[in-house]
């Protein structure tokens, strides 16, 4: 049952003694919204069926008993099941293109307007045969999913987890892997015999290394786990001999599956195949993120949110110079850029002697950050929050730098997990994680950021549809939607932005100078993003001349790639931008949503602030916004600004 349906209900009861016509208006909505939600509902839970990872990762099990063995199973990726699920998702258009959406109250059409565009992504997937190519959607997805059942098991005394059952689950999941992999390998050997190509670099890098990767994890590791997390359970024998066949057939099948990908993929090709095309890269900005500019006009906007935040940078680092007594020069470009990498240098001599001192330094600040939020009233933060972080696994560390895991939407179980991948003690990488750098990640990742997002939201899950929080095509790999993103990545960079204001005594917010150097040069990533996302999607830009751009625009280091081989230090940001670039290259549209999300909920904050007038509070409009759940800022802005003025 849709327990906000009936709370909205409720509300709208003691309005209509008052207004009878919008009583009426409101009558008519609710009919709408119950033939609407019966659609709704029959979408996600068949959906959550067909995407058990998906449905893992927000705790489907929970959410209806139908899923409770979710857990055990991995997608069918067949073509006879691909054919019936394209048949359910036609079937569910039809019945919601019946339903006219003048007929339905505010927050229905947000959520008809969310279910139009998965389905339709969804569908658009299996026409363009995406699951031929999506070698990293066939690594990620067993990894994630074991890792995310591992995450919200039951916990019991002295740190033990999972109960009998659950690990039962666990083992039918690894089990699977076997045909699972044997099923993608068949997919990728019919899409390379029809010239269906993935990028060589994902072969290499999404394939082969992260296969062996997978087969030590499945291999050793997950044993090494299980019985940690098993410590002195009575089962813990048992479970142990059921899961340790399973890992092996697991291992197995990995390294078999590395091996197929030397043979399906020539090693000579180097043909860049990862560009979508502008038609493409449209539709996904239409359909995906209901972004109106084109292709061309975000590759504008983002050289001109490029040079505003370049600007800002300047003049942070002369401050941050200044005090510091370094006395540099700030006159032409050329003399900015080489005395915003010496500040930068200089920064990095407070830096960590090793990763596990770089984690403590991140716990520190994400605490600072908690304290400050209670003391500027930005939000009500209960005194039992907590910010936790944990080390990159293994087979994760090759995509992301520092990445966040919320707890599922559907269970009790399970914590929000603020991943920090470790660098290998590596001396020259550990000073770009200076103490000043630390700050601005600890924002976006922890709080106010993701951790205290996806806290809040589960906490008044009770009142977001289900349809929002369900990531279409994968959680995270190239096969996914990003239709979430601009909301949360857009609200993770809002509050890096939102924490930089000033306030009394406090000139840079939260940040010392220091740190808001660093915040702003996340900021500046994200615009050099638009560009480089746009730019290599749609053939404005080369993989390479996107790496030189990043280098040049992010880490103010223009040359890096012919320094590399013998300076150190360049090499580090080199490879940074090379990773950051090949992240980019596989997830087209995502690289956007943060700058795009960002400028969103400021221009909705500045219009309910209008609203509002003498009456604003920033908390009641971050409440607000995080009440409407993982949508799109523009699907939200209509009912957002109904509630400033019914408030």
């Amino acid at each position: 049952m849709d327990r906000r349906l009936l709370l909205r209900s409720a509300s709208a009861a003691v309005a209509f003694a008052v207004l009878p016509r919008a009583a009426t208006a409101a009558r008519s909505a609710a009919a709408g919204d119950k033939t609407f939600a019966r659609v709704r509902d029959r979408y996600f839970l068949e959906a959550l069926r067909l995407n058990p990872v998906s449905a893992t990762y927000l705790g489907g099990d929970g959410y209806s008993p139908a899923l409770a063995t979710i857990n055990g199973r991995l997608r069918d990726y067949t073509p006879e099941a691909l054919a019936r699920e394209a048949g359910f998702y036609r079937q569910i258009l039809a019945d919601d293109r019946a339903i006219d959406p003048a007929t339905l109250s505010g927050q229905e059409r947000i959520d008809q307007q969310m279910l139009r565009a998965q389905v339709g992504f969804m569908l658009h997937q299996q026409e363009r045969l995406y699951h031929q190519r999506a070698v990293d959607t066939y690594l990620a997805e067993p990894f994630r999913g074991v890792d995310w059942q591992m995450q919200q098991m039951t916990e019991f005394a002295g740190g033990r987890l999972g109960t009998e059952a659950e690990w039962a689950l666990v083992a039918a999941r690894v089990g699977a892997i076997p045909r699972f992999l044997q099923v993608a390998l068949a997919n990728l050997q019919a899409g390379a015999a029809s010239g269906n190509l993935p990028d060589w670099r994902m072969v290499e890098r999404d394939g082969i290394v992260a296969a062996r990767d997978a087969a030590d994890y499945f291999g050793k590791a997950l044993l090494d786990q299980a019985g940690t997390y098993l410590g002195d359970a009575p089962f813990r024998a048992k479970v142990i001999a059921a899961l340790s066949p399973p890992c092996a057939g697991a291992r197995q099948a990995f390294l078999d599956f590395a091996e197929a990908l030397r043979r399906i993929y020539p090693a000579g090709d180097r043909q860049d195949r990862f560009a979508v095309g502008e038609r493409e890269y449209e539709w996904r900005l239409r359909n995906n993120l209901h972004e109106t500019r084109s292709a061309g006009e975000l590759f504008a906007y983002g050289q001109a949110q490029t040079a505003l935040f370049q600007a800002k940078v300047y003049d942070v680092a002369q401050e941050v110079s200044t005090a510091a007594g370094l006395g540099l020069p700030f006159s032409g470009a050329d003399e900015k850029n080489a005395s915003v990498r010496k500040v930068m240098e200089h920064l990095g001599e407070d830096s960590p002697k090793s990763d596990d001192e770089l984690l403590a330094w991140y716990v520190d600040t994400g605490r600072r950050a908690v304290q400050y939020g209670r003391d500027q009233k930005l939000f009500d933060v209960p005194a039992t929050y907590r910010l936790d972080v944990f080390p990159t696994p293994p087979v994760l560390r090759a995509a992301i730098d520092a990445s966040y895991y919320p707890a599922p939407t559907f269970k009790k179980s399970g914590v929000g997990r603020f991943y920090l991948t470790p660098t290998g003690n590596d001396a020259a990488a550990l000073r770009e994680n200076n103490r000043a750098s630390v700050a601005d990640t600890a924002v976006h990742e922890g709080f106010p950021g993701h951790d205290w997002h996806y806290k809040y939201m589960i906490e008044h899950a009770a009142g977001i549809s289900n349809i929002r929080w369900f990531t279409p095509g994968a959680v995270e790999d190239s096969s996914s939607m990003w239709g979430d993103s601009p909301a949360t990545e857009g609200w993770a960079l809002y509050s890096e932005e939102l924490m930089s204001l000033p306030a009394p005594g406090r000139p840079h917010g939260f940040y010392t100078a220091a740190e808001h150097l660093y915040e702003l040069q996340g900021q500046l990533l994200r615009a050099v993003r638009i560009v480089v996302d746009v730019g290599i999607h749609t053939g404005r830009m080369s993989y390479d001349e996107a790496v030189d751009y990043f280098n040049a625009n992010v880490d103010f280091v223009p040359g890096a790639r012919g320094r590399a081989a013998g300076d150190p230090a360049a090499r580090a940001v080199f490879d940074r931008a090379e990773k950051a670039i090949y992240r980019y290259s596989k997830w087209p549209t995502q690289a956007i949503t943060y700058n795009l999300g960002k400028a969103s909920i400021v221009e909705l904050r500045e219009a309910y602030k209008a609203a509002r007038g003498p009456a604003y509070q920033a908390k009641e409009f971050h409440q607000r916004y995080m009440r409407m759940g993982p949508v799109p800022p523009p699907l939200m802005r209509e009912e957002i600004l109904r509630q400033a003025k019914t408030a």
